[in-house]
């Protein structure tokens, strides 16, 4: 256990220690599994749910984060409304009950929507301003591309018009300024995606709704089917978009987790058993209390 402390990869502390890996994730297994029953979840109001791959491919799982402490509490496979169900479960076998979270902060996925409403009822749903920015990106490169398939020069520019111009190089800035004054619809998308940033500073709702009418207007003027269609998935999801004004519950937390998880996936590297995963998760991000023996200063 000192070893895993100190990031090495279970499969490289059964090779110093002259045992099979599966000997080590046994005792891991064990010492996890103790730090988790004597867990203590009961005082969460604020959850959050995210998806991250276990591994190259398609295979995820689902995490809850208690926003106020920025740890996980429960993992499970997959990625589906099913896996907010058993999150609501396990919190349940702690005695809390559905209607202790207030807030509930994730993406604007279907599935999580659909678990997140069917799970805890009375929470408030706040989308994560984060993903909410990451389809604005989208859509953004969604025309850099089309202008590039005829102007090659725009190819090597996507992060030029994704990052903020102050983060950029005076050359980069400068060729940015040239793209946008010389194609008008790059231009005008751009020039949308700059304004729609400003919603986030936005003083009230009110005037966030006024703010909203105004750029999805603007939208429907420039006609451009990219930026059309992220306003229709904002127009669709406003409510709970318009809610990170008033909580301010954001999903940056759970990316900070998703970083550690980058590190779980190396040390539970050779892993064939997900739950060996989700315990080196809960290892790194549950700030859990352990009670195997130290001998080592």
């Amino acid at each position: 256990m000192a070893l895993i402390e100190r990031e090495m990869p279970v499969s490289r502390v059964a090779e110093i220690l002259g045992v099979h890996p599966q000997r080590i994730w046994t005792v891991f297994d064990h010492w996890v599994c103790e730090g988790r029953k004597n867990d203590d979840p009961s005082r969460i109001r604020r959850l959050g749910v995210d998806e991250t791959s276990s591994r190259k491919g398609h295979e995820y799982i689902t995490i809850g984060v208690d926003m106020d402490e920025g740890r996980v509490i429960h993992a499970v496979p997959g990625k589906d409304a099913a896996t907010i169900l058993k999150i609501q479960q396990y919190l349940a076998s702690q005695e809390v009950k559905p209607e202790q979270i207030e807030h509930l902060s994730m993406d604007m996925s279907p599935a999580f929507i659909a678990g997140g409403k069917k799970a805890f009822p009375k929470a408030k749903i706040t989308f994560d301003r984060f993903h909410v920015v990451k389809l604005l990106n989208e859509a953004m490169d969604t025309v850099r591309k089309q202008e590039a398939k005829e102007h090659t020069e725009l190819k090597r520019q996507k992060y030029s018009f994704l990052r903020h111009f102050d983060d950029l190089s005076e050359k980069r800035q400068q060729r940015l300024s040239d793209a946008i004054t010389l194609y008008p619809t790059l231009g005008e998308a751009y020039r949308l995606k700059v304004l729609f940033d400003d919603l986030w500073s936005m003083p009230d709702t009110k005037t966030a709704q006024a703010f909203m009418d105004d750029w999805m207007a603007q939208v429907e003027t420039a006609g451009i089917p990219a930026f059309k269609k992220f306003a229709k998935t904002v127009k669709a999801h406003w409510s709970g978009i318009l809610r990170f004004l008033e909580t301010g519950l954001t999903n940056a937390i759970l990316e900070g987790i998703n970083h550690k998880i980058q590190l779980a996936k190396r040390r539970a590297r050779g892993f064939r058993n997900i739950n060996h995963f989700i315990n080196m998760v809960y290892f790194l991000c549950g700030r859990l209390n352990f009670s195997y023996p130290r001998y080592f200063t």
